[in-house]
């Protein structure tokens, strides 16, 4: 592969998990929502694989071999246990509706673009376009967070904002730092249990994974 053909196919997989981010917020099935997450982490894990080999990393290599397997195979199968388990096919709703949900989502990836992150995406070095689109990430799922009521949209959401965060460390040029590589493997490993924890004893608590039936705790 040549570096421009590498260079369009990294765009291309940074585009992906993008359109992921976006589309999280408009799909109403939790089963679309966990297969975008999949697609998301499937290209993030082919981003750390050709990392690893431009750097001649085995410890990114590993990173990279993990992320997909813990995340693109073993997730769909955890997340469609907890659907079938809690009888949740359809997401919960969003407290702003799809337009003005549409809105501020442009309105964060325009940020992004702007001045105000000018000194982070001038880390890129070449690849400021990709920064900026790893930053608008961050930032659409971290309004996923807050603006979906179902629990595992959330999760899904903070998952979404990890994968953000890798891809703009990885296009900084940080993907060396063994900080960075723990950190992922940490994530890793301990996401489906705080997960399955969560979503286990809110369900038996409260009947539903709908966060707003959380609303009684401030009574």
């Amino acid at each position: 592969m040549t570096l421009h053909m590498e260079n369009l196919f990294i765009q291309l997989l940074i585009v992906i998990m993008f359109l992921a981010a976006v589309f999280l917020h408009v799909v109403k099935k939790n089963s679309t929502a966990a297969f975008l997450y999949c697609a998301q982490s499937s290209a993030m894990a082919l981003i750390l694989l050709i990392a690893s080999i431009e750097a001649g990393s085995r410890p990114l290599l590993f990173v990279a071999l993990a992320t997909f397997v813990v995340k693109t195979l073993t997730a769909p199968l955890f997340f469609a246990h907890l659907i079938r388990r809690h009888q949740l096919k359809f997401s919960a709703s969003t407290y702003l509706n799809v337009p003005l949900t549409l809105i501020a989502v442009a309105a964060l990836t325009a940020l992004t673009h702007s001045h105000v992150f000018a000194s982070l995406t001038a880390l890129g070095d070449g690849r400021e376009g990709m920064l900026s689109l790893a930053l608008a990430m961050m930032l659409i799922s971290l309004f996923l967070i807050v603006n979906r009521k179902g629990a595992i949209s959330q999760m899904i959401g903070i998952l979404s904002l990890e994968n953000s965060i890798v891809a703009f460390a990885v296009f900084a040029g940080l993907e060396q730092a063994s900080g960075l590589q723990m950190g992922i493997m940490f994530d890793i490993l301990v996401w489906v249990v705080v997960a399955t924890v969560f979503t286990s004893m809110m369900y038996k608590q409260f009947g539903s994974l709908d966060v707003t039936a959380m609303r009684r705790l401030k009574e």
